[in-house]
């Protein structure tokens, strides 16, 4: 997988987990304020709106609500301070003040760009955030390519979301079937698959131009339809491009071409495509699957035997289960070094008796953070990728019940027995 859809994919688990945050998030009264800017959005007219509700909101009769909406609306007009202009995708703010799970207040103020651009306006003071311009970023927008070719002209398209595009298009003079006999009916057969051979190459190198960017396909799928046999030519064809013919994931038969023929391509290929992201993630757990029924000694799996091979800077790609709860504790050693401890929930209710093994004395805990939250944030820095996987597919259900919902796939064949002491797996020390 290319690396910049690996990077949407971990920006979008991110986003998944923030918006499980805040949606979980209760305040008192509504001091909670949800602000959303599209790009290219003017700041001084969303502050003189924000003075605006401040305005309006000293004259809430409750004291309590009173201050609590102003100090959430100052907040809110200190984070756009931090701004000169609207970032390119937008901006999202929320601030206010939540009720935690011990039934303490706790004043929430963050500001991000989103990971794409964000077409809602919102402004919202209530008793909670609102998160529904964020969940629509997750709806997946892979952009899909289309070629629509027949006898009179080829149209390549692209689909994003509900959006569609067309890009290119062409037409063609292609010569008839010759219907009499005599000498020239082979010299005319001829001209005519000469013709058509070339026809197939000029579609071939077009396709080249409209959807491979810095050597990279730009989509995430191609769909080749038509209504005669050239689709099937262009797909058999040595002329068309390996890095292309790889990214086929549907051939359709349309009636049409040009414009109503992409449309109709569109239809007939709907279920593959909502299925693009399923496929992808099962082709994933079948190559770890692969590689563990051919003991070929290029895969690791468990929390510290693939954290461990990480740090060797032997995983290629890390796979991680998208609800693994698992958490990484640092710990204060005896001699002031950091010992870390990667912990399930089983293992967390024993946590406070862990001992320092060179001195078999208690540690104190000085962090605890999500083991993929952290991974989220550093596993560029070992050089490898990071794939999320659900437990929706047969394949990702035992991924998680069999192997513990995390693994990685190696750069080369490793002996992990050889680097896992007795005393690795009880912790693992961080190399930084």
């Amino acid at each position: 997988m290319a690396a910049n859809e690996v990077d949407e994919n971990v920006e979008l688990w991110k986003m998944k987990k923030l918006i499980k945050s805040f949606e979980a998030a209760r305040g008192n009264g509504t001091s909670m304020i949800s602000l959303v800017l599209p790009p290219k959005s003017q700041l001084p007219q969303t502050n003189k709106m924000l003075a605006d509700e401040y305005g309006t909101a000293s004259n809430i009769k409750s004291r309590v609500n009173r201050l609590s909406v102003l100090s959430a609306i100052t907040s809110a007009q200190q984070r756009l301070k931090l701004y000169t202009k609207t970032p390119k995708n937008g901006l999202v703010v929320y601030c206010g003040t939540v009720i935690t799970d011990e039934g303490k207040e706790k004043k929430v103020n963050i500001d991000f760009e989103p990971f794409k651009p964000i077409n809602t306006s919102l402004y919202m003071c209530d008793n909670k955030f609102h998160v529904e311009a964020l969940s629509e970023l997750l709806e997946s927008d892979s952009k899909f390519g289309f070629i629509v070719m027949d006898g009179s002209g080829t149209l390549f398209g692209t689909l994003s979301g509900n959006t569609r595009e067309v890009i290119h298009k062409f037409t063609v003079e292609l010569p008839k079937k010759h219907g009499r006999g005599g000498q020239s009916a082979l010299r005319f057969s001829r001209l005519r698959e000469e013709k058509r051979h070339n026809y197939v190459r000029k579609v071939a190198e077009t396709a080249v131009q409209m959807f491979i960017t810095q050597d990279k396909c730009n989509v995430s799928g191609l769909v080749l339809a038509g209504s005669a046999d050239f689709k099937t030519d262009l797909a058999k064809s040595d002329m068309f491009d390996g890095r292309l013919a790889a990214k086929v994931i549907k051939t359709v038969d349309v009636s049409y071409g040009g414009e109503n023929g992409f449309n109709q391509a569109i239809e007939l290929s709907k279920e593959v495509l909502s299925n693009v992201k399923f496929v992808q993630e099962k082709q994933l757990i079948n190559g770890f699957f692969d590689e563990v029924s051919r003991d070929t000694g290029k895969v690791v799996y468990g929390v510290d035997e693939t954290l461990k091979a990480l740090d060797m800077g032997a995983v290629e790609t890390i796979v991680a289960f998208e609800q693994l709860d698992t958490n990484r504790y640092t710990f204060k050693g005896s001699d002031g070094s950091e010992i870390i401890r990667f912990l399930n929930p089983i293992q967390e209710a024993n946590k406070d008796n862990f001992k320092d093994p060179a001195t078999d004395q208690n540690m104190d805990i000085i962090e605890k953070m999500p083991l993929l939250e952290w991974l989220a944030e550093e596993y560029k820095k070992f050089g490898a990728a990071l794939e999320f996987v659900t437990d929706r597919s047969p394949e990702g259900s035992q991924f998680v019940k069999g192997f513990g919902g995390f693994g990685g796939l190696l750069r080369y064949k490793l002996d992990m027995s050889q680097f896992m002491s007795d005393e690795d797996e009880d912790f693992y020390y961080d190399s930084s």
